[in-house]
């Protein structure tokens, strides 16, 4: 039997790489989909590739206009929501020599406030007894360099999961973090300049992965699916590390 049999989720980030590969993984186990990303013509190719139980939503996590409109939407398909996934982001290299204002606040914007704006507006919505799951990145842990806006955001998302884990306790809702290493998918592409440099760039990060390679998209939804199913009924505020063994070996 299918695990989310007439569960409803939002998934941000959903039209490419881990949140498109969670949308396709949770439609699988019976759920509705809600799925957002700022260009609609990727939307587009992202419902043709779930084929089914999903609507989409062009808008950016950083417009609180557009999440008002999210959860609108929302609230007018299905009237309840049982699941959100968190998993829009933006990655821009820069050093603390070079970063600039612009800089720090469009990554912050997206990956900080967009994420706490995203599931504050979701859980009038909610159901007692959801879930939610924040995409974080084990880079929290690390100091990679050129990396560090990112890696505070990154940061700041594995500290608002044992808050709201709290604060949501007795709603029965489960708050819970994924940190994925290195993943295959486009935001590694957008990078890099030429597609020779992000490969380069995946290569390197196989070369520091103890398991050997880099992680895939499909890997990562299955690491959702277990945060935000009853598989994880006794799990809330954790961070589940899935990144090749980088930050623990």
């Amino acid at each position: 039997m299918s695990k989310l049999n007439g569960k409803v989720a939002v998934i941000t980030g959903g039209s490419s790489g881990i949140g498109l590969a969670t949308a396709q993984r949770f439609v699988a186990e019976g759920a509705y989909v809600f799925i957002t990303g700022r260009r609609e013509s990727e939307l587009e190719k992202a419902k043709k590739i779930i084929g089914k139980n999903v609507t989409t939503v062009q808008g950016d996590i950083a417009d609180l206009d557009d999440l008002d409109r999210l959860y609108k939407t929302v609230a007018e398909v299905k009237g309840r929501l049982d699941i959100v996934v968190a998993s829009a982001g933006f990655v821009e290299h820069a050093s603390i020599e070079t970063a600039t204002p612009e800089h720090f606040d469009k990554t912050f914007n997206i990956n900080a406030r967009g994420t706490f704006f995203t599931v504050q507006k979701a859980l009038p919505l909610m159901k007692n007894g959801g879930a939610i799951v924040l995409v974080s990145s084990g880079l929290h842990m690390k100091g990679f360099p050129l990396h560090g806006t990112y890696a505070a955001t990154k940061a700041a998302l594995r500290s608002f999961t044992r808050t709201w884990a709290n604060e949501l306790k007795d709603r029965g809702i489960r708050v819970n973090n994924l940190s994925p290493g290195p993943i295959d998918t486009p935001i590694i592409d957008g990078q890099f300049k030429t597609r020779a440099e992000a490969d380069a760039a995946r290569a390197g990060f196989a070369g520091i992965t103890p398991l050997g390679r880099i992680g895939r998209a499909q890997e990562m939804a299955n690491a959702v699916f277990f945060l935000a199913s009853d598989e994880s009924s006794y799990s809330t505020g954790i961070d589940l590390v899935a990144d090749g063994g980088i930050t623990q070996l």
